[in-house]
C-alpha cells in the first residue's frame, strides 16, 4: 500500500463520495438502449447502434457525481438521453427531456440541492436543451362571426371535435394569438377591439376569467411557444407592431420588447426543432409578404430572412411529428384564398408551395392545435361572402394534410393551441 490519499467528499449523511479523482469506472462498455446509473460511478456510453436512456438515481445528497463519456463519439447519431428520476435537473423537474446528441461530448453531473437537482460541470448549451414532453390534446377559443364569441370547443388525443363549451371572459376575436405555454397549458391574449387580457387555460382544459396582461392591445398577431415551457407572443395591428411580449412558465406576459423585423398583421407563428419559433408571412397595407422572422431558445427574434413560397396573409400553423417539423395552411393573398402548405423544416427553412389535397377547401381565418402527441389540425375559417366554416383537416405525423371533414362547434374564425400531457 503506497499511502495514497485519493481525493474524496463527504456526503450529507457522512459516507465518502467519491469526486472525479476517486470515481469508480465501470470496466464494461455500455451498448444497451437504457443504463441505470450509480452515484460515484464513471461510464463509457457506447451509442453506436442505438440511442441510450440513463435514468439516474432516485435519491442523492450534495457531491455526489457521475460522469458519462461518448466512447465511440457517435452521440450526433444516437444521443443519450437523461431521465433525472424524479429529481430536478439543472433547475428543471422531470417532465423535460434532457437529449446530449454532441459527437466526443464528456458530460460530469454533480447533485447540488432539491432545487437545482443534477448539475453538469461540463455543460454545452447546443448539447443540453431540455424539451417539454408532447400536448396529447387541444383547444379552439373565441373568435368571431361578424360578432365577437367567447365559447371554446376541446379536441381529444384523437382529433375529435367537441361541441361547444360556455365561455368565460370577454367576447373578442384572439386568431392566432394564443399559444401553448408552461408545457401542458395554453394562452389567449390580446384580440381585436383593444384588449389587453388574457385566459389561461389549464391542463385540463378548463378556461379561466380574464385577468390582467402587460403588451400594447392588439390582434392579428401570432404566438408560438420557444425554450422549454415559454412563449412568445408578437406582431399585430392596431396599429401595426412589430413588438413582441415573452410569456413565463407560469402565463405572466410581458411588457412590451422592442420590435425586430418588418412590422405587419395578419402573420402565423410556429413552433419548430427544439425550443425554436418561426414568425412567418403576414400583409403591410396591400403588400402580402413570405418574410420569415427565426425565434431563438432564450426567445430573442432575428432579424427579417428571405423566405419562400408565395406571400401570404391570415394562414394558421402547428407543429407535427417528433422532429420538428411544422406546417402552414391556407390564407388569402394576391391570387385569393388558398389551400397550399408551406413546410418548415427543423432548421427553420420555410419550403415553396405545396399543393393541397384534393377535397380541401381554401380559406383564411383558420385555426391550428396540435393534439394526439405529434399531430396536428387546421379547423374553422372564413370562405367569403359573409360565410364561415367549421371544416377540419388532420395533419399526420409525416405532415400530410387530410381532405375536409366535418368539425364541430360553432361556424367562425378562431384560435388554437394544444395542452395537456394525458391523452
Amino acid at each position: 500500500m503506497s499511502g495514497t490519499v485519493t481525493s474524496n467528499v463527504f456526503r450529507g449523511s457522512g459516507v465518502i463520495a467519491a469526486a472525479a479523482g476517486g470515481l469508480n469506472w465501470v470496466s464494461t462498455v455500455v451498448t444497451a438502449s437504457t443504463l441505470t446509473a450509480e452515484a460515484g460511478n464513471g461510464y463509457w456510453i457506447n451509442t453506436t447502434s442505438n440511442t441510450c436512456t440513463i435514468t439516474l438515481p432516485a435519491s442523492a445528497e450534495r457531491g455526489d457525481q457521475i460522469i458519462f463519456i461518448d466512447y465511440a463519439r457517435t452521440w450526433g447519431t444516437n444521443k443519450i438521453i437523461i431521465d433525472s428520476n424524479g429529481l430536478n435537473y439543472q433547475g428543471d423537474d422531470d417532465t423535460l427531456t434532457v437529449e446530449y446528441d454532441t459527437d466526443g461530448e464528456t458530460l460530469n453531473i454533480v447533485y447540488a440541492d432539491a432545487t437545482k437537482g443534477w448539475v453538469p460541470l461540463n455543460d454545452e448549451a447546443v448539447a443540453d436543451v431540455p424539451e417539454a414532453p408532447l400536448t396529447q390534446k387541444g383547444i379552439f377559443a373565441f373568435g368571431g362571426d361578424g360578432s365577437d364569441l367567447n365559447m371554446s370547443n376541446l379536441v381529444n388525443s384523437s382529433g375529435v371535435i367537441g361541441s361547444d363549451v360556455t365561455g368565460v371572459g370577454t367576447a373578442r376575436n384572439v386568431g392566432n394569438l394564443a399559444t401553448p405555454y408552461g408545457g401542458d397549458k395554453a394562452i389567449f391574449a390580446f384580440g381585436t377591439g383593444g384588449h389587453t387580457v388574457r385566459n389561461l387555460v389549464n391542463n385540463s382544459g378548463v378556461v379561466a376569467s380574464d385577468a390582467a396582461s402587460s403588451g400594447s392591445a392588439r390582434g392579428s398577431g401570432a404566438g408560438a411557444t420557444y425554450g422549454a415551457d415559454t412563449a412568445i407572443l408578437a406582431y399585430g395591428n392596431g396599429p401595426v407592431t412589430n413588438v413582441s411580449n415573452l410569456i413565463t412558465n407560469s402565463g405572466v406576459v410581458s411588457a412590451d420588447v422592442s420590435g425586430v423585423g418588418t412590422a405587419r398583421e395578419g402573420l402565423v407563428a410556429v413552433p419548430y426543432g427544439v425550443g425554436l419559433a418561426s414568425f412567418c408571412f403576414g400583409q403591410v397595407g396591400g403588400a402580402y409578404l413570405n418574410t420569415r422572422n427565426l425565434v431563438n431558445y432564450v426567445g430573442v427574434v432575428a432579424s427579417d430572412a428571405t423566405g419562400a413560397g408565395t406571400g401570404n396573409n391570415l394562414q394558421s400553423g402547428v407543429k407535427y411529428g417528433t422532429t420538428g417539423t411544422a406546417v402552414t395552411f391556407g390564407g388569402d393573398n394576391a391570387g385569393g384564398y388558398a389551400n397550399h402548405t408551406n413546410l418548415i423544416s427543423n432548421t427553420g427553412v420555410t419550403s415553396a408551395d405545396v399543393t393541397a389535397v384534393s377535397g380541401v377547401t381554401a380559406r383564411p381565418y383558420s385555426a391550428a392545435t396540435s393534439y394526439g402527441g405529434d399531430k396536428g389540425m387546421f379547423a374553422f375559417g372564413y370562405v367569403g361572402s359573409g360565410t364561415y366554416v367549421n371544416y377540419k383537416n388532420l395533419v399526420s405525423n409525416t405532415g400530410v394534410l387530410s381532405a375536409d371533414s366535418s368539425g364541430a362547434g360553432t361556424v367562425r374564425q378562431t384560435g388554437g393551441a394544444g395542452y395537456s400531457y394525458t391523452a
